[in-house]
């Protein structure tokens, strides 16, 4: 998104087979992971489940598309950029639902995993206030380093 010419030439090139070798590692953890557990296989194959979860499948090869689309046209950068980290959140996605509730080891479950409430209730108070300033400071940050980067800039 930031860069032009040959470097932004480059990573177009490139693109395309990344894609393809993310696709190829998302579809074989999720052919390998429900072979390995049958409490897995049950979550993702057994109906209703498999109704509630199909977007899951369907949006990563929707991403996919989008982004070959985008290779092919080089118009927007962003396209692929927010493609490939919708990749990302639905491969998190799907590993969440597939461990579900036992999101640590299989012996313990969010609700055991999940400190006192006096605590959690703390660290809220603090969440509140800080992250309204992590925001504020990203959205400073990315107005100011706007724009591309041209092979003008920079040290030399």
């Amino acid at each position: 998104m930031k860069t032009e010419g040959h470097l932004r030439k480059t990573m177009y090139r490139i693109l395309r087979p990344l894609t393809l070798l993310m696709l190829a590692v998302i579809g074989v953890i999720s052919v390998w992971t429900p072979m390995q557990s049958e409490a897995i296989y049950q979550r993702w194959f057994t109906l209703p489940n498999l109704f509630f979860f199909l977007p899951v499948p369907l949006l990563v090869i929707g991403c996919v598309w989008l982004i070959i689309k985008s290779v092919k046209r080089q118009q927007h950068d962003s396209i692929p950029f927010l493609s490939a980290l919708a990749l990302i959140f639905l491969g998190f996605t799907g590993l969440g639902i597939s461990i579900w509730p036992n999101l640590i080891p299989p012996a313990i479950n969010f609700r055991d995993a999940a400190g006192p409430p006096e605590s959690l209730g703390f660290m809220l108070v603090g969440a509140l206030f800080i992250i309204p300033v992590i925001l504020v400071y990203t959205y400073w940050s990315y107005y100011v380093f706007r724009g591309k980067i041209t092979p003008e800039q920079g040290y030399h």
